[in-house]
């Protein structure tokens, strides 16, 4: 009984020590000059489901859950987040080349297309961001038109 109680004692400890190792919030002060809607607006409702079932993810601007406050989610988290601005990342969106950036929108388009996107863990805690057919089609209807936009402004050597 001694060694349980020894080893609940350390485990609790761990769990207190582990609470003030935390990783940086990815919250931007602003709006981003580079942010993909500065350029290339969206009409009011893929504005929300950008916000509702991307933008955590996919943008400088993650609004944080309670959970997001005890370790080790804050890491798990944080390792999510990376992961997804590494793949897309909307707030610095105009920092790719036409050609990548059109290969984004096009990937993100499959993804959200094939239900891959947004993840099904990600919209277990974030019911609002399951997406209905209609927001599917409205997002991929603007995905498709900035796509449209970004070849047309391109330079002849810069497009794919």
């Amino acid at each position: 009984m001694r060694t349980f109680r020894q080893t609940l004692l350390g485990c609790g400890i761990i769990f207190l020590a582990i609470q003030f190792v935390r990783p940086p919030k990815n919250s931007a002060a602003g709006p981003d000059p580079r942010d993909i809607l500065v350029h290339h607006p969206a009409p009011p409702a893929v504005q929300e489901i950008l916000r509702n079932a991307c933008y955590d993810c996919h943008s400088n601007t993650t609004r944080y859950p309670w959970y997001a406050e005890i370790q080790p989610f804050s890491w798990w988290l944080a390792t999510h987040i990376n992961d997804g601005k590494k793949h897309l990342n909307f707030s610095a969106f105009f920092d790719y080349s036409t050609k990548r950036a059109d290969h984004k929108l096009e990937e993100a388009a499959e993804e959200v297309l094939a239900g891959k996107m947004p993840l099904p863990s990600y919209t277990l805690a974030h019911p609002e961001a399951r997406l209905s057919p209609e927001q599917i089609q409205a997002l991929t209807t603007w995905i498709t038109s900035v796509r449209s936009r970004i070849l047309s402004a391109a330079p002849e050597h810069d497009t794919p």
